[in-house]
């Protein structure tokens, strides 16, 4: 329920360049205060003035009309919506503007503890009656039921029916219940209290507990610095119940408050209820007033090295911060377009480098945005291997260089325009198909933040009245306002052991210096002008056609053994989604061939097609929404694809390409090679990846080819290899089969797939895959570690044992295990309090042999192991004798409304080819609600109550624990 906020920023910074909200980076060696470093930058000259818009740029931005806001006369605002996907669903909001930041000295995590508290006890739901009516009508806890917490906000989620009155209506009180009638019972706020901090525990990690050393220097002098969410253990296990409620008191009042409404519903209608349901809610306290939370301005440069003897990478991060203007204008959504650009070209520039041959970084980003409340950062960061983090650190720099001094390129500008107009298009081509969950959280947004709700046609208009007018030399202006010499944080981080290779904070300074006075070179774009596929590509003919007319599948194939299976549908306007599958894979290939069997598609899959490598691929694709990836896996090798209507031609032109007319592309290779150890230098120092990949080796009695490849198998991988293995999965295509979903016209697609598909090479192969030898132990195995030094016990538990494959029974497992997965979370959880969550999941294989597992694990607080152990245990052995009627009421309908939602998904009707192809089962019965209806009904607890005996069967149990290391 915690919206965690420990997460690197290289994982934010995305190369699309869309503006971050600054969030934690990686590693740590900061036992003392960071070094000011007040670099002898000279201030930049302004930057050139904007272009006038005349009066109409001072107009507010426009509002998507369908949206209905108000005010009740309590403060209170409400947000309705009508958007028919899903179906007879809608999504509901309660969204508090007040989080963390609003916590008293003797409150930390309090705000986070009480999010918790709304489902354990309301005015008209009694302890866990909330989340047990929610599941008796279809809900599932966690997507369909949810809340966070963070710094500035709390905000509680519902998806709730429409087309049953009494759901909807529920839901309503639910909100209602959370806003003003928490009833915060003392047993079960005991019991909470273990879930928090269970929660916190959780999130213990080498990541964290740097981010706890730089967090009061990139936040100096403010709250933000003091108040994250999770808050202290200390104060959550102890905490009066007065204090608790006091927070709840003083913050839940209805002027923070909004209800928002989004789904198939009359917004009419919906707002009277509103107004007759929320007007009597009222502030329960003298209202306290809500400061603003600022992060100062410092004079100095702040640079802190913090390493950790768990961090698995080094990182960098430059941070640049400034004050966030919201948007409210049409000159202000200009500005934002403009940091938009600035950020993707920036990306794409950095991005290319990670393709060269001895990359500086694995990983690279840029972008300017808001952080938090009325802070906004210009950051640019890179993760790389500690030894290359000067090099990575310097590539930042002189990119930020090369900005201010030559700016972008026209073309870098037209290319980015011509992307971000795509995307206007297709966000108005599906309009009318997207999700509510997404729109409602547009509007969130907008309470929250202040971020503007155009539609997607309004935004469209905007993108084509503003782009025409933004010039290069105006965005590249932006370089001279971000990057200045105040307010600025150097952040490096990186394993402990690695200590004296990392720079130090002189030498950080001394590089930042030395690149203001540097000259770079300006930057040099490529020749596009080839075409993706060259050659003439006439139809070839199409053979045994049919037509399944109640699935409305299509199937077709060509001379050359290629297959397709086509479904068209209107689930989304403007997609089509692809793959192909062939029986082979790595398995096929010698142990010694098995490092480059395991890595020739990804390999030729970055290696561009044609006369364009990865780089240039993904600038000659600009303002195109087609992609095709290549895979080899352990049996099966093929392709997955996707792309828009108007673009399907493209798509087939990356297939044929990739399969044909692929790249031998040494320097491909070589970069591959360089990221991939980088990324595994250190991986295993961490105790959950240790621990992670000693479950695999051990479930696989070890297998060769299982668990993290060694840093020397990389030493094993050639061209020559790649190219022959490579070659040999794709050379003969004849046993492909190829599967398509989404907006299309079958005889459309027939001509397609007959030019491109039909070309493809096939001489008639048929082969299969081999067994590698990949086995469960046999017998129980108790495994006990010793490894990391936070404060938590990970466990896990796998049943096994051989089973024959039949979808009956596997919808049979299925269903136990779902059943299973509500009793370990009411025991575990809601009863003990001693987990924040519970895992569990399994089924049955056919391949390579046939057999079935399921997987238990959680961490826990170590003392408590062998108790949570125990009840664990308990609980599984229990379902043998004993499962509630209602349980199977719960996970049926659950099992119903989520098959009812998917089959409006064209990723589950892809999923479900797949599934039906590589197991040779019947596509109809996997996807008809019919065959699950008939399923359900042969559910009673007698027939799950032998299930269980038969699938926790404890003779063929593997039960691993790793406690914390021992002191």
């Amino acid at each position: 329920m915690f919206k965690k906020i420990f997460i690197p920023l290289s994982l934010l910074l995305l190369v699309a360049g869309c503006t971050p909200k600054m969030a934690p980076s990686a590693t740590a060696d900061a036992n003392k205060s960071p070094t000011p470093a007040a670099a002898p930058t000279p201030p930049p000259p302004p930057p050139a003035p904007l272009p006038t818009m005349g009066s109409e740029g001072m107009s507010a931005v426009p509002m998507d009309p369908k949206v209905k806001i108000g005010k009740l006369p309590n403060g209170m605002t409400y947000y309705i919506r009508q958007n028919l996907k899903p179906d007879n669903r809608a999504e509901l909001r309660l969204a508090v503007n007040a989080g963390s930041m609003e916590e008293d000295d003797d409150q930390l995590g309090l705000a986070h503890l009480i999010e918790h508290m709304a489902f354990n006890g309301s005015t008209h739901f009694s302890k866990n009656d909330l989340v047990d009516y929610l599941e008796r009508v279809g809900a599932r806890f966690g997507p369909d039921l949810n809340a966070y917490t963070n710094f500035d906000e709390t905000v509680y989620i519902i998806q709730v029916r429409t087309d049953q009155q009494d759901q909807f209506d529920k839901g309503l009180l639910i909100l209602k219940d959370w806003a003003t009638g928490i009833t915060f019972d003392s047993t079960e706020i005991e019991k909470e209290r273990g879930v928090v901090v269970s929660e916190w525990r959780s999130g213990l990690s080498p990541d964290q507990r740097m981010q706890d050393k730089y967090f009061p220097f990139l936040y100096f002098n403010s709250r933000y610095a003091k108040r994250l969410t999770i808050g202290k253990p200390e104060i959550i296990n102890t905490a009066p119940r007065a204090v608790i409620t006091r927070f709840y008191n003083d913050w839940y009042r209805p002027e923070l408050m909004s209800i928002f409404v989004v789904g198939t519903v009359d917004p009419v209608a919906v707002e009277k209820q509103l107004q007759s349901m929320f007007t009597d809610v009222k502030a329960k306290t003298v209202a306290r007033k809500k400061a603003p939370h600022t992060v100062p301005d410092h004079t100095q440069t702040f640079v802190q090295v913090v390493t950790d003897p768990e961090a698995t990478n080094a990182s960098i991060d430059i941070i640049y911060k400034h004050r966030f203007n919201q948007v409210k204008t049409l000159l202000d959504y200009r500005a934002r377009v403009e940091q938009n650009l600035y950020n993707r070209m920036l990306g794409r520039r950095l991005n290319d480098m990670t393709k060269t041959s001895n990359p500086p970084f694995v990983f690279a980003g840029t972008g300017y945005g808001q952080d938090v409340g009325d802070l906004a950062t210009y950051s640019s960061s890179a993760t790389a291997d500690s030894k290359d983090i000067k090099r990575a650190f310097q590539a930042l720099l002189d990119e930020n260089q090369r900005v201010l001094q030559h700016g972008f390129t026209a073309s870098e500008l037209d290319r980015e325009k011509a992307n971000l107009m795509r995307q206007a298009e297709q966000a108005v081509a599906e309009e009318d198909k997207q999700e509510s969950n997404r729109v409602v959280g547009r509007l969130v947004g907008n309470f929250l933040d202040g971020n503007p709700i155009p539609n997607a046609a309004q935004t469209m208009d905007m993108y084509k009245s503003m782009l025409p007018t933004i010039s290069v030399d105006e965005v590249s202006q932006l370089a001279k306002s971000w990057i200045t010499n105040q307010s600025r944080v150097i952040i490096v981080t990186g394993p402990e052991k690695d200590k004296a290779i990392l720079p130090d904070s002189v030498e950080l300074v001394a590089l930042l210096n030395a690149s203001a006075e540097k000259m770079m070179d300006a930057y040099v774009d490529i020749d596009l002008s080839a075409p993706l596929l060259s050659g003439k590509f006439l139809p070839q003919p199409v053979l045994n056609e049919s037509h399944d007319a109640a699935l409305d599948v299509y199937h077709w194939e060509f001379a050359n053994g290629v297959t397709v299976t086509a479904k068209p549908t209107e689930f989304k306007n403007d997609e089509i989604l692809m793959t192909a599958y062939s029986l082979g894979g790595s398995s096929l290939y010698s142990d010694a061939l098995f490092p480059s069997a395991r890595s020739a598609s990804n390999v030729i899959g970055t290696s561009g097609v044609g006369t364009y490598n990865a780089a240039a691929l993904e600038k000659k694709l600009t303002g195109i929404r087609a992609s095709a990836s290549p895979f080899i896996f352990e049996r099966y090798e093929g392709i997955n694809g996707s792309s828009a209507v108007k673009d399907k031609e493209t798509m087939m032109q990356l297939i044929y390409s990739y399969l044909v007319k692929y790249r031998e592309d040494t320097v491909a290779l070589s970069s591959f090679i360089k990221r991939e150890k980088s990324t595994l230098a250190n991986l295993l120092s961490n105790p959950q990846v240790w621990f992670s990949n000693k479950v695999n080796l051990v479930t696989s009695s070890y297998n060769s080819r299982r668990g993290i490849p060694t840093m020397e198998s990389y030493d094993h991988i050639n061209m020559q290899d790649i190219t022959k293995i490579y070659h040999d999965r794709f050379g003969d295509l004849s046993d492909m089969d190829f599967y398509f979903v989404g907006n299309f016209n079958p005889d459309t697609l027939k001509l397609l797939t007959s030019r491109y598909l039909g070309a493809l090479p096939g001489a008639g192969r048929k082969e299969t895959w081999k067994d590698i030898g990949d086995r469960f132990p046999s017998g129980r195995i108790d495994s006990t570690f010793y490894r990391g030094e936070a404060p938590k016990s990970l466990v896990q538990y796998i049943f096994h044992g051989p089973d024959r494959y039949n979808p009956d029974t596997a919808y049979l497992l299925q269903s136990l295990i779902d059943v299973a997965r509500i009793k370990l979370r009411e025991e575990l959880r809601e009863e003990e309090g001693g987990v924040y969550g519970v895992a569990i999941g399994g089924g049955q294989s056919k391949f390579p042999i046939e057999q079935y597992s399921i997987r238990i694990n959680y961490n826990v607080d170590p003392p408590r192991t062998e108790e949570l152990d125990d009840a664990c245990v308990a609980v599984v052995r229990k379902l043998k004798t004993e499962i509630d009627p209602a349980d199977i009421l719960k996970i049926t309908e659950a099992q119903r409304q989520g098959r009812i939602k998917d089959l409006q998904q064209n990723q589950f009707w892809m999923n479900n080819f797949v599934n039906s192809w590589v197991n040779g089962t019947d596509l109809a019965q996997a996807v008809e609600l019919s065959t699950l209806e008939k399923r359900i009904a042969t559910l009673s607890p007698e027939v799950l109550m032998k299930a269980a005996r038969k699938y926790f069967n404890e003779t063929n149990l593997i039960s691993l624990v790793m406690y914390p290391q021992k002191k």
